[in-house]
């Protein structure tokens, strides 16, 4: 099993996209899509080599997406984490492209209404940012909250999804 990343920039700064090959003539599964200075960084280790060629879907996909050509992903994913965090992140990937809810909605579409503070922590923890819409979810009084890339770059994907503005 392989695995690789690459820097792919991007309107909102440099992205660290990473894939993991399953072997077997599966394509690359991807394991994460991070900010630089992300707010949970992601250990090296798990990174593996440099190399752009088993990345070149995310990156066209990425490119797409930031042009305002591209509203859903279709790329095989294989993040890391707990079973809750997994469903949470799974939650995230029914949101539809423009639209935003919030923390305890979320919850509630996990059957788990008591859980919002912990689900704002998985949210927070997803390691394959923009491509599992985190920046989708928002505060109760429709106020942005923290987000692995800044603020200031959850604003710029909510204004490229909710005005069909490109950042390119």
């Amino acid at each position: 099993m392989g695995r690789w990343h690459d820097v792919v920039d991007s309107p909102i700064g440099p992205l660290t996209v990473s894939v993991v090959d399953p072997g077997q003539g599966v394509e690359p599964e991807l394991t994460g899509v991070f900010f630089q200075q992300h707010r949970h960084p992601v250990d090296p280790a798990v990174l593996g080599e440099r190399d752009a060629g088993p990345l070149r879907r995310v990156r066209t996909q990425l490119e797409e997406y930031f042009a305002g050509d591209r509203t859903t992903f279709d790329l095989p994913l294989a993040p890391a984490g707990t079973p809750f965090q997994l469903t949470v992140w799974a939650a995230l990937g029914e949101i539809p492209y423009g639209e935003t809810i919030d923390y305890g909605e979320l919850a509630r579409r996990i059957d788990r209404p008591t859980a919002s503070r912990a689900v704002g922590a998985a949210n927070g923890r997803n390691p394959i940012s923009i491509v599992v819409p985190c920046h989708r979810v928002i505060g109760s009084t429709g106020t942005l909250t923290g987000y692995g890339g800044g603020v200031e770059r959850k604003q710029a994907l909510l204004d490229l999804e909710q005005r069909g503005r490109r950042l390119f």
